[in-house]
C-alpha cells in the first residue's frame, strides 16, 4: 500500500482592502497600532503627535481623511488616563473611515485639531463641555450645551444623576430661578409589586376556582 501523500495546507487568504488600510494607517509615525471592530477599522496614536498624525491622514492620498466627522469623550473612571478621546474620521473622495482614539486624564490637555479641521471647534467644545477634556491650541474653549453658570462634567461617570441643581419658573419673581437640587423623601412612594403581580384575579379566573371548589367537594 502506497504512503498516503501529505495533506497540503490551504494558502492563507489575502488580506481584506479593511486590513490593508489598517497596515497602511499603522505605518504613520505616532500611530502605535490598529484593530478592526465590527467592520470598522479603529487606531491608537500617542497624544503628542496627534497633530501631526491627522495631518498626514488628511494629506497623505493613500488616506484623504477629508473630514472629521465627530469628536466625542469616553469615561473610564477606574484607569489612570480616564477618558478616551475618539476622532471619527471620514474620506468621501476614496469612501473609507477609519476611528483613531488618544487617551488623557481630567488634567492633561489634548492637543486641538482645530487647524486641521477647523470644523472641531464644534466636537471640542462638546467634548469640554460634557466630560472636562481640555484641548491645547483652541481657541474658543467655551461650554456649548449646558447652560451659563454650569458646574461640572454632566458626562463625566462620577458626575450625580440628578445634578447640582434645578431650573424652574418663580411665579412671583417672574423669572426663571436656578436652586439647589432637594429631594424630599416624605413624599416618595416605592412600590417593588409589578402591576402583574399585584393582579391576583383576572377576569375570568371566577369560573376555575368554582369548578375546583366543586371538585373538591365531590
Amino acid at each position: 500500500m502506497a504512503d498516503e501523500a501529505p495533506a497540503v495546507e490551504a494558502a492563507p487568504p489575502p488580506p481584506s482592502a479593511l486590513e490593508l488600510l489598517g497596515q497602511a494607517v499603522a505605518s504613520v509615525p505616532g500611530i502605535s497600532g490598529f484593530r478592526i471592530e465590527s467592520n470598522e477599522l479603529v487606531a491608537h496614536v500617542a497624544r503628542d503627535s496627534l497633530v501631526a498624525v491627522t495631518t498626514a491622514l488628511r494629506d497623505d492620498p493613500r488616506f484623504a481623511f477629508e473630514q472629521v466627522m465627530d469628536i466625542c469623550g469616553v469615561d473610564w473612571p477606574d484607569r489612570a488616563e480616564r477618558f478616551d478621546v475618539v476622532y471619527n474620521l471620514l474620506s468621501v473622495s476614496l469612501n473609507q473611515r477609519v476611528r483613531i482614539i488618544v487617551t488623557t486624564d481630567a488634567a492633561t490637555p489634548v492637543p486641538s485639531v482645530c487647524s486641521v479641521w477647523p470644523a472641531a471647534t464644534w466636537w471640542e467644545r462638546e467634548a469640554w463641555d460634557l466630560f472636562g477634556i481640555v484641548f491645547d491650541g483652541q481657541p474658543d474653549l467655551r461650554r456649548i450645551l449646558t447652560d451659563y453658570g454650569f458646574e461640572g462634567h454632566p458626562l463625566r461617570k462620577d458626575f450625580p444623576l440628578t445634578g447640582y441643581v434645578e431650573v424652574r419658573y418663580d411665579e412671583d419673581r417672574k423669572q426663571v430661578v436656578y436652586e439647589p437640587v432637594v429631594l424630599t423623601q416624605d413624599f416618595r412612594s416605592f412600590d417593588f409589586l409589578s402591576p402583574w403581580e399585584a393582579m391576583t384575579t383576572l377576569p375570568g379566573d371566577e369560573k376555575v376556582f368554582t369548578e375546583r371548589a366543586e371538585q373538591a367537594k365531590g
